[in-house]
């Protein structure tokens, strides 16, 4: 019997891969007994942020690590193939419609008991798979501190708002993807330049809520708009609010907002990039200055909170081991990786080693060449100034000859893929 701490993406891949491998389970999951600051649900792998996973594109890092998730039957990339939704060249979903759908699979599923509790303490001789997320409960965090010798360590991140498609103003806003790629699946809201000049001095003067250490602790990968916005006035026109390739009949735009559909039905849309710590009623003013925004329904408010991970160069092995008490493997963002895609990785390549470990007596590492196996590495490569990471080409050995951009990223590619098989064949 495999215990699994956490019901999130990391959790679910990793108890759906070792049930399907004929391995008991139980998975625990605090909600709805014990809820976070942003979980809505208690949903298993209720995504929180965004609902975007990114691009689909194989020759980039995060669609290589989909590729390399597809050949490992991922459970995730099943549900967000079954609920996609329209969002040019990325992969997003209904937020909803997924995180259901994964619900339903691992509770039907005859060798996966949840088990709804929050949980203290492990034991060090039980296999488990901490997966407990970057919002794990005080109790079970400060135990962990204590057992592997870890302070608590944290950065903060931001949630955007998400709008009622009915209060967009579409004789304003207009539907496009950026350079027409896919179909137009975009909400754009255009700015002039006296209308973007308005939104960044309201945007630089709105009252914020401010966690303390915040400002020393952001996470690049989801800055909060106004954060960003401090970098200079043309900092959001080559981010969040670039106008490149949005332009619409023949008209090119200072600024352009993008909302992204965040529901099957179309009734919802997220506004891309807005993550924010602003207070509700400065979100709201802000919000309805953007042309096509002004009656804005806003369903949902940005809101921001702490990530918890440990620093896992000290503390795990290429197989999401913990050294220290070999029966004990983490996973998700807790372990050290950031994002979606790759917290669900990390699940598949605990699980995989896990599985390793008790059938041969060792881990069973995935091979350098794969962006899983690259990740596995760098989270647990000694460094002084370790931070969760994304997955990116740069995590990857350099090619053995130069090449120009697209083919370098299609000859990794290609490598990765043929790791992975000979891995697969191996095993």
């Amino acid at each position: 019997m495999i215990k699994i701490i956490g019901g999130g993406l990391a959790g679910s891949e990793a108890a759906y891969y070792l049930a399907e491998k004929g391995i008991k389970v139980r998975l625990y999951e605090m909600r709805n007994k014990v809820m976070t600051p942003v979980h809505q649900t208690n949903l298993l792998a209720e995504l929180v942020c965004s609902n975007s996973l990114r691009s689909n594109d194989p020759h980039n890092a995060v669609g290589m690590l989909k590729e390399e998730m597809r050949q490992l039957n991922s459970i995730v990339l099943k549900a967000a193939e079954e609920t996609q939704v329209p969002a040019g060249s990325s992969l997003a979903v209904d937020r909803t419609l997924f995180s259901q759908y994964i619900t339903d699979k691992i509770k039907n599923h005859p060798n996966i008991e949840v088990i709804t509790e929050e949980v203290e303490s492990l034991n060090i001789d039980e296999y488990t798979i901490i997966a407990a997320g970057p919002l794990a409960s005080d109790k079970l965090f400060n135990f962990l501190s204590k057992t592997i010798h870890q302070t608590n360590l944290h950065f903060f991140d931001a949630v955007a708002p998400i709008i009622s498609a009915e209060s967009i103003n579409m004789e304003k806003a207009y539907l496009k993807s950026r350079y027409d790629k896919g179909e137009a699946a975009y909400i754009n809201c255009p700015m002039t330049k006296e209308e973007y000049e308005n939104f960044y001095e309201a945007l630089m003067n709105a009252e914020k809520v401010m966690p303390k250490g915040f400002e020393k602790n952001v996470f690049e990968g989801c800055m909060p708009i106004e954060t960003m916005a401090k970098r200079g006035k043309e900092t959001l026109l080559y981010g969040p609010l670039k106008p490149v390739g949005l332009d619409h009949e023949g008209v090119k735009y200072h600024a352009v907002v993008q909302l992204r559909q965040d529901d099957a039905k179309k009734t919802m849309y997220n506004m891309v990039g807005f993550q924010t710590q602003l207070t509700w009623p400065e979100q709201k003013k802000i919000i309805q200055m953007i042309p096509g925004l002004e009656k804005a329904n806003i369903l949902r408010y940005g809101v921001i909170h702490r990530n918890t991970y440990i620093e896992s160069p000290e503390v795990l092995n290429e197989g999401y081991q913990v050294k220290e008490f070999p029966k004990w493997f983490f996973a998700g963002q807790i372990s050290g990786v950031e994002g979606y895609v790759e917290s669900a990785a990390s699940g598949l390549s605990a699980a995989i080693n896990l599985l390793s470990y008790i059938q041969k007596g060792k881990i069973n590492p995935l091979p350098k060449d794969t962006m899983m196996g690259a990740m596995a590495r760098y989270i647990s490569t000694p460094n002084r100034s370790f931070v969760p990471m994304n997955a990116n080409l740069g995590l990857l050995d350099p090619l053995t000859e130069k090449h120009k951009k697209n083919m370098r990223k299609m000859l990794y590619y290609q490598r990765s893929q043929k790791a992975m098989e000979e891995y697969l064949n191996e095993n």
